[in-house]
């Protein structure tokens, strides 16, 4: 068995060491924060087992445009962004077309299906179930049209995977849900889609279950990584450790890190934000706000609402446009009482050009793993790729691997 060195302790970090220690190997842990303490704990809380095709990016131009000016507040774009991100977004566009896009989502789709049950694993091992809710995610729509345009869609996509959809009108919503203040036009259910009230926690308790085992956890910030005669030694804060192999698994932070070894990898860094509201009531599932480009979801600190994405550059100055406008779309719906002081958090999701992680052997370093690129799912897909890394590591090769790998 191998001796691994897993930077990042997120929902990808902890997964992967996890899978790996399962198979036998001795596995550490190092990130410059505790588990779960970045972006798998700024997300939505959503275990995303519908969400069965990766966000293309719009190829209209009236779309283009609109985000340009700021009107539409599923994205907004800061122009200074631009010239830095050039390469990463011309190869977004280009592999969202519609041929190649659908070449894509036949893997996603593979991956995204098995996000609960492999989830559902480490809930049970790790005692987190109290954490977990079965409830479902909704969209939630105030207008007609748009309503009943994705509702077709939606209904075009659980016939094609086998997924369990309902569609609402807001009066059956709000007695389904009586912590809506006003029905909306109509709602669309996915039941089968999990969430938690605490994802921060939730990757604690998977980090809990991992030294349980007998893994270590190092909180360390990783300097520089340098292949040795027998493996590979990592200089951190406070000395440096030594393995026979090294995983990649820091998210954002990854193509830093790699570029040291000569790797050059575009990534399309979206901002998110999220803030904490006091609420009356608690909802019973979370809700994507289809038409202000949010999600809200009741959690152990208030009311969450998660924006969607902020195309900025890494350095550039905070925007809260998109919480404000979210914050006042959810008080439209729901009793709010304020914002809960010193919640708001921004951080960066991962997202690669081609929408799949990269997941497997790196080209041109014996024992170096990547890990990483998981857009908008990395706390859904988590133990997924730990569990396929694992497996690559013990030479599985197929359609699914070849798609991921680096």
């Amino acid at each position: 068995m191998g001796d691994f060195i897993v930077l990042g302790a997120g929902s990808v970090g902890i997964g992967a060491a996890l899978a790996l220690q399962a198979r036998g190997h001795a596995v550490r842990v190092v990130d410059a924060r505790g588990p779960g303490e970045e972006t798998s704990h700024g997300n939505a809380g959503v275990i995303q087992n519908e969400a069965r095709a990766p966000y293309a990016m719009p190829r209209d131009f009236p779309t283009l445009i609109r985000y340009g000016l700021g009107r539409s507040n599923d994205m907004r774009l800061d122009p200074l962004a631009l010239p830095g991100s050039a390469q990463a977004l011309l190869a977004y566009y280009h592999h969202s077309a519609p041929a190649r896009h659908a070449a894509i989502t036949r893997h996603y789709a593979a991956l995204m299906a098995r996000a609960t049950e492999d989830h559902g694993h480490l809930i049970t091992d790790a005692g987190a179930k109290a954490l977990i809710r079965h409830s479902g995610l909704g969209e939630i729509h105030d207008t007609a049209k748009g309503f009943d345009t994705r509702a077709r869609t939606a209904e075009l996509q659980a016939a094609a995977h086998g997924l369990k959809l309902r569609t609402l009108s807001g009066a059956d919503l709000r007695a389904e849900d009586p912590a809506l203040t006003r029905a909306p036009i109509g709602a669309i259910i996915w039941d089968e889609t999990w969430s938690t009230s605490d994802p921060g926690a939730l990757i604690r308790a998977y980090a809990d279950l991992f030294t349980a085992r007998g893994g270590t956890i190092l909180q360390s910030r990783a300097q520089t990584i340098t292949p040795t005669a027998t493996g590979w030694r990592v200089e951190r804060d406070g000395g440096h450790l030594s393995a026979e192999h090294l995983v990649v698994a820091l998210g954002p932070w990854s193509p830093a890190m790699l570029k040291q070894l000569g790797y050059r990898i575009p990534m399309v860094m979206k901002r998110g934000y999220h803030g904490h509201y006091a609420m009356q009531g608690q909802l019973t599932r979370p809700y994507l706000l289809a038409d202000h480009g949010v999600v809200v979801s009741s959690m152990a600190q208030g009311l969450r609402i998660t924006t969607g994405a902020h195309l900025t550059r890494s350095d550039g100055p905070r925007n809260l446009a998109q919480l404000t406008h979210g914050a006042a779309a959810a008080g439209d719906l729901l009793a709010l009482d304020g914002a809960v002081p010193d919640s708001q958090w921004q951080g960066v999701r991962p997202c690669m050009p081609r929408m799949l992680p990269m997941v497997g052997r790196a080209p041109r370093h014996d024992k170096l793993w990547f890990n990483f690129g998981h857009g908008h799912q990395g706390l859904s897909l988590g133990p997924t790729s730990g569990a396929l890394l694992a497996d690559i590591v013990a030479g599985r090769s197929d359609d699914l691997t070849q798609a991921l790998a680096p």
